[in-house]
């Protein structure tokens, strides 16, 4: 989606600061959510589903207008992920509408009415997200999103549904619980009025899955898969460490087909006459004094004389370094044995 110059379609981001310390998590559609029930609430929609629960369908062309709500005043974050994983900051902006305070029981529409600009879709064909988070309190997104220049809108240091819900996360986690809450609004972009084939997301909360069509593996979750054949697919998530998910999708022309998968239990392994230890120890190293260091969202402490020493569980492991200056740096590592990992983040 951009702008008439040029703008990424808009998911909107509301985060509303709290009073304890709730682990946020990360739901199998890769949106933060807020574990504990909140009496703050907060609705995002597109002008083709005002419900925020359908997932409206647009093609390349038209218009959108987004919507945000909240029933006590807030600070309203929004933010754009289109079907390749592109994240672009729509709220707050430097336009005259762009203040994200709300007042309760308001709505705010972007573009609002008398706004020089409009939301107008460019691709690419597939599943797009309009997430939203309400605070409370003001936050500090440095780590996420930036604006560059005369730009109007901040573009996202991050890429990808899953980082970006993995830098929220760390940015709310010290608020109090009950004061911040999410929500997110889905839609639809294919090409044409023509189109002849379908597209299916599907979405997994633990890092690593790997996606199976009809028996062939395709990659890997949080990914809008496109120009598939009209019909009924098998579909079978694998993810390491977890029992296999299975199912069957009906794909139809012109649609996207919206499948998460939230991992359950350990996979069944065969007994070994010897095992290899369960934990590893794993040295990381960084130049970046003072960083922050997270694996599988909780903070394990700071690089301290070039380094910290870590002591995982052997399997897959979201790593995340974030330091003020740095761009947030995020990987997932497979821990298989004792080693050194080095990441030195970008400026």
């Amino acid at each position: 989606m951009k702008k008439i110059l040029t703008i990424s379609a808009a998911v909107t981001a509301a985060l509303i600061s709290g009073s304890t310390l709730a682990a946020p998590k990360i739901s199998a559609q890769s949106i933060i959510v807020n574990p504990v029930q909140s009496d703050l609430a907060v609705q995002v929609s597109v002008d083709r589903d005002n419900s925020g629960s359908q997932i409206a369908n647009y093609q390349i062309g038209d218009n959108v207008r987004i919507s945000a709500t909240v029933n006590q005043d807030a600070y309203v974050y929004l933010f754009d992920i289109d079907a390749a994983g592109k994240i672009t900051q729509i709220l707050p902006n430097r336009f005259q509408s762009g203040a994200n305070f709300l007042k309760a029981n308001t709505t705010k529409v972007f573009p609002a009415a008398g706004d020089s600009y409009t939301f107008t879709i460019d691709g690419p064909v597939g599943l797009n997200k309009v997430l939203a988070v309400a605070s409370k309190t003001e936050l500090n997104l440095n780590n996420i999103s930036q604006f560059q220049n005369n730009d109007s809108f901040a573009t996202g240091k991050v890429e990808g549904q899953q980082q970006l819900a993995q830098a929220l996360s760390i940015v709310v986690n010290p608020l109090p619980q009950n004061t911040w809450v999410s929500d997110t609004a889905l839609y639809s972009v294919s090409g044409g009025q023509n189109t002849s084939t379908g597209s299916l997301f599907v979405g997994s909360s633990v890092p690593g899955s790997i996606v199976f069509l009809n028996g062939r593996q395709v990659g890997g979750a949080n990914v809008t898969y496109t120009g598939l054949q009209p019909g009924s697919y098998n579909v079978r998530v694998s993810t390491p460490g977890y029992n296999e998910f299975n199912g069957t999708v009906s794909i139809r022309a012109g649609a996207v087909v919206n499948l998460n998968v939230d991992p359950v239990g350990n996979a069944v392994t065969p007994v070994q006459p010897v095992r290899p230890p369960s934990t590893a120890n794993i040295q990381l190293r960084s130049s970046v004094a003072g960083a922050l260091v997270f694996v599988d969202g909780r903070q394990v402490g700071s690089i301290q004389n070039g380094g910290l020493n870590l002591n995982l569980s052997r399997g897959s492991h979201e790593i995340v370094l974030i330091a003020p200056g740095y761009r947030t740096f995020v990987n997932v590592y497979n821990v298989n044995q004792g080693g050194t990992i080095t990441i030195n983040p970008t400026r």
